[in-house]
Order: structure tokens, then sequence, then C-alpha cells
């Protein structure tokens, strides 16, 4: 096939992926259209660079462009979502990473007091922030904790991709009683996108609502904050003084996740932050001093 011909067929797949996810109703239907392509001829290279296509590329393709435009994400078609400097492997069944979680990795930077060497990721999900940990933080050293099976697992797999023989994952449900994570403290910082939606609330998206599972959305209790009060709790007990909480909330949740936090005591320092878009997205607790913590050993153990 002459590279013309190859420039040709190209030209002709994005305008019709790109028209056919359009009428799906594909947000990004050309930035969509563009990778599922690239995935179809097996390149990671502009695809003006192509001299060359697969000999099932078209076949390929239209598989791809069919479960598009049945509004299945892209990240679960690719088998994998950027994060911050990392490409992360995520799969059916665990929540998907989102951009606007990468901030929680800056905010933890900028308020902890002193160096971040133990960070607990609570309610881990694919992984992404602990894994992004390791990947920024060389000396760091992660645990993360969550509750699904399947997501456990995947969360194994990209903290060991990030960081060789410094993660570690513990499956349990923040909700009851966790010996092995109480005896973790003191830690410099705790992560969580936890889960928030109350129970009410359905998701807009199509991707959200099929595909992402309920019990990585819905927080329990009528206002949804069930499992980000103990992720408030747990923090209150594991982080030393001048270590910080690190949570993701619903734009509407700002103040009830610092009245949480200000009702648990032990934190000087309560802070909604806003996310790139300028919406109230996390909330920032930092562990006063005073109050030990529950426990002294280290994530190394």
């Amino acid at each position: 096939m002459q590279a013309q011909e190859v420039r040709t067929r190209l030209r002709s797949a994005l305008a019709e992926t790109t028209r056919r996810l359009g009428e799906a109703g594909v947000p990004s239907p050309s930035v969509d259209a563009r990778a599922l392509i690239a995935h179809a001829a097996g390149t990671e290279k502009p695809l003006v660079l192509l001299d060359e296509l697969p000999e099932a590329f078209a076949e390929q393709l239209e598989h791809l462009t069919a479960r598009r435009a049945l509004r299945e994400p892209l990240q679960l078609i690719l088998g994998r979502a950027p994060f911050r400097r990392l490409m992360l492997d995520v799969r059916p069944g665990v929540f998907i990473p989102r951009p606007e979680t990468e901030r929680a990795v800056d905010l933890m930077r900028e308020h902890v007091e002193g160096s971040v060497t133990e960070v607990v990721d609570l309610c881990s999900g694919s992984g992404a922030l602990g894994a992004a940990v390791l990947d920024e933080l060389p000396r760091s050293r992660v645990l993360s904790v969550e509750v699904d099976p399947v997501a456990a697992d995947l969360t194994a797999h990209n903290l060991e991709r990030a960081g060789p023989a410094r993660g570690r994952v513990l499956e349990a449900d923040l909700l009851g009683e966790i010996p092995e994570l109480a005896v973790v403290a003191p830690v410099d910082a705790v992560l969580s996108n936890p889960p928030y939606i109350p129970p009410e609330a359905v998701p807009r998206d199509a991707e959200v609502l099929a595909h992402d599972p309920h019990r990585a959305l819905f927080g329990g209790g009528q206002d949804g904050l069930e499992v980000p009060r103990a992720v408030i709790a747990w923090a209150h007990r594991l982080l030393r003084p001048g270590g910080v909480l690190i949570m993701e909330h619903a734009d509407v949740q700002g103040t009830a996740a610092r009245e949480a936090a200000a009702g648990r005591g032990g934190f000087d320092l309560l802070r909604t932050v806003p996310d790139l878009t300028g919406r109230d997205r996390f909330l920032v607790a930092r562990r006063a001093p005073g109050e030990p913590t529950s426990g002294s050993e280290r994530l190394s153990r």
C-alpha cells in the first residue's frame, strides 16, 4: 500500500468515525476518533507519520467505533488511562481515574509539613493516586486500601508498575474496624477519592452510569458522605502532626466535609480547594500537634 493511499484511507476513516461518534453523542468525537484509529492501526505515532496499515485495520476500527458509539468509555476500549505522568491500566468494573483527581497530589505536596515518605491511599480504585505518588516521590511508600477485590488487584498491578516493591494493598472496608490499617500510623499524608454521590443523584454521563461500579460512586447515607466521613476518621487516626488529608468530594459538599472534619477534631487547618475548573472539589485537613496517633509502626513493615 502506497503512502498516499494510506493517507486517503486515514482521512476517510477520521471523517466517518468522527461523524458516527458525534451522532452518538460522544462529547469529544474527533479526539476519540483519532485515538480509536491509532489503536486499530496498532501505533502510538501521530497518524500523519503512518505509511502502512494492518490488514485488519478496517474491521478493527469498525469494532472499536461500535463500542464507543454505545458510550463505552474510551479508556476501557483502549485498556489504559492517563494520570499525571503515568499511563495506567484500567479494567471493566473498576472506577476510571479522572483528570480532576490529579490535583490531589499537588495539594498534598503543598500542605504537608516536612517530607512525604509514608502515604495511605483510601478507596484506591485503580490505584491512580498511590501510583502517582510512587512515580513522583522516589523515596515514598504507599499503602492503598480498597474494598473491592477486582479493584484491589488492579491497584496492586498499577502500584508495582509505578514503584516496584514500594506499594502494597490492603483489601478492607473502611466502615469497619481494620486492625492492619490502624497499626501503620503515623503517616505523612492520606489521599482519597472516595464514593460520595448521594443516593438520589443520578450520574448524567452514560459512560459513568453504565460502566463505573455503583459502589465506587455512591457514598452512603442520605448525603452521600458516609464513606467520606470514614475517610476523615481514619485520617485522624493515621496522620502524624503536620500530615495532611486530601479528599475529593462533590462540588456541593465542601461545607459538609469541613464540618465533618471539624467535628472529628484534631486538625489545625481546614480548607476547601477548587479543581482546575474552579469547582470546590477537595478537602484539605492538616493534623494538629497534641493528640498522639493510634499506632507506631511504619508502612515498610
